[in-house]
């Protein structure tokens, strides 16, 4: 099944209006009418980026239950929840590092248009969650919340996928809770780092500093212009508003600080316990994971399916939201691609 929709900046196209048959997202938008979430950073109102917008006005809450300080309680959790029901397995969408859901702004619509009950999940600690009472945001608990995510909302085997350091938290949690995953999808996949090393033994003060650093609008910038393949400098800068609007909320530096002192992703040795089918794609100029990892991370799931994306970066799910679009979907309906 060939998708033909997408973020026209990234893939030379037009208007949606002008890439083909009309989408239930665009319709369903145009019946729920109203602004944003009020949750939402008031920045979200400069993103000039049509699908980032759309996207935007679908996130929700979800009530999840977690443990702070040793005792039970609820995250309001931040995700895109499904307009459809399917027969086959929900798919359920993690991001990258230190990012949100809405990464999966071209590519959300094309995976509905195909009919599949599509989740896209915000990972504890980062995206618009509310985290008022400040719970613990190590690996662990990045788990365990999606675990009980799963177990209160999504409650069947899922198709999960994660790009890049979210490739790591689907390996971990795949490995640790397979019951709750049939097949995982591994996009320029960052699975060999051994954690962030020395940093997760930074005094408190230099580490708030740190991600104070890791918020500004000219690291971010750099980082998207590495991690992007051939993108004008203005849809950059747009794109880099949209990456950063998480840090814009009151409780993403202590979340930040959590997860980094917890030492972060180290699954090396989780790899080869992987038992679920696995789709490996990369991007042909990813300048950030070496298609030499990804042809090593195949050696070790040799049963995997590996799939190259030409012309495209590190970020392929914005770059070329038909192509991982159309590989996912061929995935889940019939195991290749």
């Amino acid at each position: 099944m060939a998708l033909r929709w997408g973020c026209p900046q990234a893939e030379g196209r037009g208007t949606a209006a002008k890439c083909g048959r009309p989408s239930r997202f665009g319709a369903s938008l145009a019946r729920a009418g109203g602004g944003f979430p009020s949750f939402l950073p008031k920045e979200v109102e400069k993103i000039k980026d049509p699908f980032a917008r759309r996207l935007a006005r679908r996130i929700e809450r979800v009530p999840v239950p977690v443990q702070i300080e040793l005792t039970d309680g609820w995250v309001m959790s931040s995700c895109v929840k499904p307009s459809i029901r399917s027969k086959n397995n929900p798919v359920v969408l993690l991001h990258c590092f230190d990012s949100s859901c809405l990464e999966w702004r071209c590519a959300y619509p094309l995976l509905e248009e195909a009919g599949l009950e599509v989740w896209a999940v915000d990972v504890l600690g980062w995206g618009f969650s509310d985290l008022e009472k400040r719970p613990p945001c190590g690996v662990s608990s990045k788990r365990h919340h999606l675990y009980q995510l799963w177990k209160s909302h999504i409650r069947k085997p899922m198709v999960l996928v994660g790009p890049s350091l979210g490739a790591a938290a689907a390996i971990d949690f795949a490995v640790n809770h397979s019951e709750a995953v049939e097949k995982l999808v591994l996009i320029n996949g960052c699975v060999y780092e051994e954690g962030i090393g020395h940093l997760a033994k930074l005094p408190k003060s230099i580490a708030y500093a740190g991600v104070s650093l890791l918020k500004s609008t000219p690291l971010r910038l750099c980082a998207n212009m590495l991690a992007f393949y051939g993108i004008s400098l203005a849809t950059c800068c747009d794109w880099t508003n949209v990456g950063r609007l998480h840090c814009l909320l009151p409780w993403w530096k202590d979340a930040s600080v959590s997860f980094m002192r917890s030492g972060g992703y180290n699954v090396l040795d989780q790899i080869k316990e992987v038992k679920q089918k696995v789709l490996i794609v990369y991007g042909e100029h990813d300048r950030i994971v070496t298609k030499k990892l990804q042809v090593r991370l195949h050696c070790e799931l040799p049963s995997a399916i590996i799939r190259q994306v030409p012309e495209c970066g590190h970020l392929l799910h914005v770059e070329k939201p038909n192509a991982i679009a159309n590989l996912i979907v061929d995935f889940v309906l019939g195991g290749n691609c």
